[in-house]
């Protein structure tokens, strides 16, 4: 029987928006990351809650019931024949961008019946400018993450035989989808499933929205994104090593980010306060995919801190860029309603030069705003200057 962790923080926001019949919640994010088991625990709420089955619909668009349903009009009629009028009910659809002109469907529940609607979707391109005309702003997008390292530890907890840091280093090689068991003693299995998720990522979220069969120099260009992750790059690097245009690369490279496997990390000018449009970073959403995908077992590891400490930003609900100040780089500027954050990533500061870097980047900047540095090394004490030294580990568990 396959485990599960209790996602509480996206539970939380489903919570809140329960019962609230004029606001339809999308949870999106890639493809196994858990929106179903979400889906399903929150099911699970409603019911202990009271709410009778027969209220509760859900319609999973993979399944082989509904596999065949490829429009909003037998849709429709599915609803029409499943779902009651007469009482409030709550309506699960699981990868609804499956069903061509699906936002008609969400319409008509919103107009003519009395439910509290869920959707989930593995493509950004859910949110169209079509669904925001059908639906008038009447959605709230929750954006889902693999497992967070708290998370991970939930599901698989050290022990005797595997501490804190080796779990870590699992969470790090292996990734953060819930589906991969680090206990697993046959690699090639966990391998074979995540370059199963990923492909099926690229065939079926990629390639089809993208109504293209260049499969092989997507490939490129994803195998590209994945070996730099944490580089400042730009359409014109990519287009040379892949040997395909920058507006193909453009294209080729949204598509990737609408799936979800790739997150753009913009430049921002501390200074100028503006987005520096030249370069950006990209991070992956799976280390584990990505390690698989090119091969790269542990050779980088500050590379895969450094993206976990990115995704760890962006579940606790920053928006981040990365910092330009003067000739010199800050790995995340992060920021949240008027409060902002700076931090420096790297795998340890016990060489006399690497510290002196992170520190002097860090530092340069000249405002009051916190400043952190992350690193793997045993903490035991702050560098001054207003500067926090923090374990990395400890800083994802909230132990700060």
């Amino acid at each position: 029987m396959t485990k599960t962790v209790l996602r509480k923080d996206y539970l939380k926001l489903l919570a809140a928006g329960r019962d609230d019949t004029d606001v339809v919640k999308i949870v999106t994010g890639m493809r196994r990351c858990g929106k179903s088991t979400l889906m399903r625990q929150h099911i699970d709420e409603l019911e202990k809650s009271g709410v009778g089955k027969d209220r509760i619909f859900y319609f999973n668009m993979e399944d082989e019931k509904y596999d065949r349903v490829k429009d909003s009009e037998e849709l429709s009629r599915i609803i029409k024949e499943t779902v009651p009028k007469k009482e409030r009910v709550y309506v699960f659809f699981d990868e609804l961008q499956r069903v061509y002109s699906w936002e008609r469907n969400i319409n008509a529940l919103l107009v003519s019946y009395d439910a509290d609607i869920y959707i989930t979707g593995s493509n950004a391109y859910l949110l169209s400018s079509e669904l925001a005309t059908y639906m008038s702003g009447r959605y709230i997008e929750i954006k889902m993450l693999p497992l967070s390292f708290q998370e991970y530890l939930e599901l698989h907890p050290p022990s005797p035989d595997k501490s804190r840091d080796v779990r870590f280093s699992e969470y790090l090689e292996k990734g953060s989808l819930p589906i991969i068991d680090p206990d697993l003693e046959n690699f090639d299995y966990t391998n074979g499933i995540l370059e199963g998720v990923y492909n099926t990522v690229i065939v079926k979220d990629v390639l089809k929205r993208l109504n293209s069969r260049g499969a092989g120099k997507l490939e490129d260009v994803s195998k590209f994104l994945f070996s730099n992750i944490g580089n400042l790059t730009n359409m014109l690097n990519i287009s040379k090593a892949a040997g395909i245009s920058p507006t193909t690369v453009r294209n080729y490279v949204s598509a990737l980010e609408e799936a979800y496997l790739f997150y753009k990390v913009p430049r921002f000018d501390i200074i100028g306060k503006k987005i520096l449009n030249s370069t950006e970073k990209y991070y992956a959403s799976d280390t584990g995919i990505r390690n698989r995908v090119i091969n790269s077992g542990t050779s980088d590891v500050w590379k895969m801190i450094e993206n976990i400490v990115f995704l760890e930003l962006t579940r606790r609900g920053y928006s981040v860029t990365t910092g330009s100040f003067k000739d010199l780089e800050i790995d995340f500027t992060a920021r949240k309603w008027d409060k902002v954050e700076y931090f420096q990533v790297t795998e340890s500061m016990a060489e006399p030069k690497t510290k002196e870097h992170e520190i002097r980047s860090i530092d340069a900047v000249k405002d009051n705003y916190p400043k952190t540095i992350l690193s793997m090394d045993v903490v035991r004490e702050n560098p001054g200057k207003g500067i926090r030294h923090l374990n990395v580990i400890d800083w994802l568990l909230g132990k700060e």
